[in-house]
């Protein structure tokens, strides 16, 4: 069961979407989970074959609960030659992230399941090797896929898009109470002058047919993204009493859900992908977000946030961070007021950028050389 916010402590297994003998694929969907943020795609993080699904549906668990068991299959992952006979078979590697077994534990075999209980299983549309058993030895039986099969048809009908308010609202609450507990945070601010990035955003949308075209916060994400290779501490995680470093630049967007809640999914590797790319993502993401589908991997991977609340009417947003991460970013709305431009008085469109950091992990000068670096690439969009 996969960690999917800082206080998530359970999930429910709503439905399997491959059984045993199966084969998936690194990235694949392997299952249904429901949260607080609703329901969630759960990934795999290995290619093999399923060996075992270890949880019923409609179970809830903690996380880092072993949800199934996948074969390595490293012979069709790799075109490196076949190892010798007598070498040992690879071990499984667990379906959902968490922690790992720890060594010496058993593998768990498939459960027996009864000639008779497999023709009722076939029958009732049911998968064995997902039901547990109540026979000799754990063997499933006839009556333990009639009662899977009962838990089946009475269990409530869910919505994807369907969110519960106040379980999130909950959530979050918890969440950032535990974030202004435990996190020194420091706040700076700083105004940037976008007349060289709306100017060169017009023009390329001119070049682009209508459904191509970007947006403007697509530029924010791509510059923050880029300004972290210059304060690379920001781009880190808390873990026990140390951050992390991470190797990759995930920037989580806060999407406000139709209903009322919050999510903040992340753009896998902003930093690297063209504004083409990263706008098409930012679209599917935000509806993904919206009518249901985001997956385990958006919601564990940020590295860092970003938050606007520029069409809200709002000049400046002072986000709080997000554990484990170290860091948010905000923006507030455009503003035209007079700045003065090589001696002269002008109408200049400004943006006030904010950063939200933990003081255990950087500081005020790191944290305004951040922003002083986000402003250099606004000020170079061609480079984005």
């Amino acid at each position: 069961m996969p960690i999917l916010g800082a206080d998530m402590v359970a999930g429910t297994l709503v439905a399997w979407r491959k059984k045993p003998g199966d084969p998936v694929a690194r990235g694949e969907v392997i299952a249904e989970v429901e949260t607080e943020k609703g329901l969630i795609d759960v990934e795999v993080f290995v290619s093999g074959v399923v060996d075992r699904l270890v949880v019923e549906p409609g179970t809830t668990v903690p996380t880092g609960t072993v949800l199934a068991v996948i074969r390595e299959d490293t012979g069709a992952a790799t075109v490196a030659p076949p190892p010798p006979a007598a070498a040992p078979a690879p071990p499984p590697a667990i379906a959902a992230p968490g922690p790992a077994a720890p060594p010496g534990v058993a593998v768990p075999r498939r459960p027996r399941v009864s000639p008779l209980a497999r023709r009722v299983a076939e029958q009732l549309g049911i998968d064995p090797g997902g039901v547990r058993g109540t026979g000799p030895g754990g063997a499933v039986t006839r009556e333990d896929v009639e009662r899977a099969a009962a838990a089946a048809r009475e269990a409530p009908p869910r919505e994807r898009g369907r969110v519960d308010v106040a379980r999130m609202r909950q959530a979050i609450a918890a969440a950032m109470a535990r974030a202004k507990r435990e996190i020194p945070h420091y706040y700076l601010a700083h105004t940037i002058d976008l007349h060289r990035a709306l100017t060169w955003l017009r023009d390329e949308n001119e070049r682009r047919p209508i459904a191509d075209r970007l947006l403007y916060g697509v530029l924010l994400l791509k510059a923050v993204a880029l300004a972290l290779r210059d304060v690379p501490e920001l781009n880190a995680v808390w873990r026990g009493d140390r951050p992390e470093p991470c190797t990759t630049v995930n920037v989580g967007v806060a999407i406000s859900l139709r209903g009322g809640g919050l999510v903040a999914p992340a753009l896998h590797d902003t930093d690297r992908r063209p504004l083409g790319e990263l706008m098409q993502a930012f679209r599917d993401l935000v509806q993904r977000a919206r009518t249901g589908g985001l997956r385990s991997s958006e919601l564990s991977d940020p590295t860092i946030t970003v938050t606007s609340l520029g069409e809200q009417g709002v000049e400046a947003v002072f986000g709080i961070v997000y554990p484990p991460q170290v860091a948010i970013v905000g923006f507030g709305k455009i503003v035209e007021r007079p700045a003065v431009v090589d001696g002269a008085v002008v109408p200049r469109p400004l943006v006030t950028a904010t950063l939200s950091a933990d003081h255990r992990v950087s500081d005020g000068h790191r944290g305004a050389l951040f922003l002083a670096a986000v402003e250099r690439w606004l000020q170079a969009p061609e480079r984005l």
